[in-house]
């Protein structure tokens, strides 16, 4: 047997009126956190940014759409780009970027996000294509300062600050590789001979030195060639040529014009 127990109305009243004040408090009180804000909107209006902290929606009346003020990082797809050189390359990036004005985040783009990675694809592409290969490759800080600086103006209309732009890597053609290696070598070979015939010029000059010394000195030739002939003859030979002096050559000479 079950027994039915009949609750009075005005409990049930109170019971729903308890209720509803429970789930208005839930949907109204938002905490939001220190690195967020929340814009509110009232009646499709904007009112403003709201937080960090506890407040208040009034629900039905009032949205909030959340934002978060921390800096965001993406990569850019590798781009096929041709150089200003017409040289084909592929080139990837990464963005930094963070919202400065949360309410014009929400108010002035769609989506923020997919508007600044847009931005930034098509910004890559314009900038190196108006760039030569080897500028790409040596003055890369040059062209990630260029690119921060497009980036950031085109997006400051939102909201939004761009950090830094930086190109992560440069892939080349398998061709393109083989010719810069071959470039590479054919310069390293040119510094070596010209180093091999700077070496051979000082050499000359400090021999051209040491003859004119030799030479201003009376019988200096003639003390250098024993010299040559002591060293000569140092080790077992069976052989020593013995070179005459030129001084004694020109006495010879005068004594026969005599």
């Amino acid at each position: 047997m079950v027994k039915v127990i009949e609750m009075p109305g005005l409990e049930v009243v109170i019971y729903g009126i308890v209720l509803l004040v429970l789930l208005f408090l839930s949907s109204a009180i938002k905490i939001v956190k220190e690195y967020e804000r929340g814009v509110i909107f009232r009646l499709g209006r904007l009112v403003g940014a709201r937080g960090p902290g506890l407040f208040f929606v009034i629900p039905i009346f009032e949205a909030m759409v959340r934002t978060d003020l921390r800096t965001v990082t993406f990569d850019v797809p590798p781009q096929e780009v041709i150089t200003k050189d017409n040289v084909t390359t592929r080139v990837n990036a990464v963005v930094y970027y963070r919202i400065m004005d949360p309410e014009k985040a929400v108010t002035e783009v769609e989506s923020y996000h997919y508007a600044t990675s847009q931005m930034a694809v098509t910004t890559l592409r314009g900038v190196i294509g108006q760039a030569e290969l080897d500028e790409l490759l040596s003055e890369r800080e040059k062209l990630n300062k260029r690119l921060q600086t497009i980036v950031d103006e085109a997006t400051d209309p939102w909201g939004i600050k761009v950090t830094a732009v930086e190109i992560k890597d440069v892939e080349l053609p398998q061709e393109m590789r083989r010719a810069m290696a071959s470039q590479a070598e054919a310069e390293r070979n040119r510094r070596a001979r010209i180093t091999h015939a700077e070496g051979e010029m000082q050499a000359a000059q400090k021999v051209a030195e040491a003859a004119k010394v030799l030479s201003e000195q009376e019988g200096g030739l003639f003390i250098r060639t024993l010299q040559t002939i002591s060293d000569a003859t140092s080790e077992k030979a069976t052989t020593v040529v013995i070179p005459l002096p030129i001084e004694l050559m020109n006495v010879l000479g005068h004594k026969k014009e005599k």
